[in-house]
């Protein structure tokens, strides 16, 4: 770590903050990967609102638009998943599963803008497809090639997809109108990505630890990023003012303005307890998902090895509270409003 991000590190392992008012009446959806299960948390202080089996693996949540419908890929753990579980925010209970077919091993998934239609990669037919939840049926594949493709995002006009290649530390531009793709490198372990407001695409390399940050339409590397420790995912403040950085193996949240594209904090999630230190710290805490709260209070981390969220206040970059979690979290989404426990 150079100098001046050592300066701007926010040791707040040792400290909890009083958690002060709920950012917002809301639920926020928790992937426990080891369990098959999405738990229901209340925004306002964690509890658990209920449990939601899914198919084996859940790897990543979207959330409709409108906030009436969350799908979770089921990536599947020791043999291949290849299903989609609706959820019905609403009753806040199953209502199916989409059978991919051979389209194994989906992992990301994004609603396009009219909330209509899913894009969902899947590792194992190398493969972008476009699916009618509704319908429960596949209407498009696209061919991205080999080299893993893993996480996909989205332009604000619903016209572009990004795809990031572990393998391949690389990043594909799909044009949906037609198929087409431009490929061209990111880093090492290209993972997380996510596009910025100003349109540019930030990719996360978990074995270069670096975030590249990547012009739209051709893909050049504009600025590369230092985030040291496994950066593993990307996402953005509801306001678009800072970018956040999951370090699964530093145990760390990194926070960068987005405009500037400098370091603002780095923000330390393991606690320190002893105990917690010699079981967790050796295999590292692993934070994996994060998510921004839309009223801009608050962020939460998916802590993979300690069971648990791990709340971040962005006035201080401090953790403010940690919430009880099943086994392995990771995915993450937010639905709006709050409904009564089950």
């Amino acid at each position: 770590m150079n100098r001046s991000m050592l300066m701007l590190t926010v040791l707040c392992a040792g400290t909890l903050l009083a958690a002060g008012p709920a950012s917002g009446r809301g639920e926020l959806l928790v992937g426990n990967k080891s369990d098959d299960t999405v738990w229901r948390l209340d925004l306002a202080d964690g509890r658990r609102l209920g449990e939601i089996d899914t198919a084996p693996g859940p790897h990543e949540i979207a959330v409709s638009p409108d906030r009436r419908l969350a799908v979770v890929t089921g990536y599947g753990s020791q043999r291949p998943g290849n299903a989609l579980t609706l959820i019905d925010t609403a009753s806040g209970k199953a209502t199916g599963n989409i059978d991919l077919g051979a389209h194994a091993r989906p992992h990301g998934v994004r609603f396009t803008p009219d909330g209509k239609r899913l894009l969902v990669t899947t590792e194992d037919s190398d493969s972008l497809l476009l699916v009618d939840p509704a319908a429960g049926e596949i209407e498009r594949v696209i061919g991205i090639g080999k080299g893993g493709g893993h996480m996909v995002a989205l332009s604000r006009d619903g016209a572009v997809a990004y795809v990031s290649k572990i393998a391949a530390g690389s990043v594909v531009r799909v044009e949906l109108d037609d198929g087409s793709t431009l490929e061209r490198p990111a880093g090492a372990g290209a993972e997380g990505i996510e596009l910025a407001p100003d349109g540019t695409v930030w990719v996360s390399n978990r074995e270069a630890g670096t975030v590249t940050v990547h012009d739209p339409d051709t893909l050049e590397v504009l600025d590369t990023l230092e985030s040291e420790g496994f950066p593993i995912r990307v996402a953005f403040t509801a306001d678009g003012r800072h970018a956040l950085v999951t370090n699964a193996r530093a145990a760390t949240l990194a926070v960068f303005d987005a405009a500037g594209r400098k370091p603002v904090a780095i923000v330390a999630l393991a606690e320190p307890d002893a105990r917690y230190r010699e079981t967790m710290l050796g295999r590292a805490a692993l934070p994996i998902g994060v998510i921004a709260d839309p009223d801009g209070t608050r962020v939460y981390v998916a802590v993979s090895g300690g069971n648990q969220i791990a709340v971040v206040d962005r006035r201080s970059w401090r953790v403010v509270e940690r919430w009880k979690t099943g086994n392995e979290p990771d995915a993450l989404g937010i639905v709006a409003g709050h409904r009564e426990s089950d």
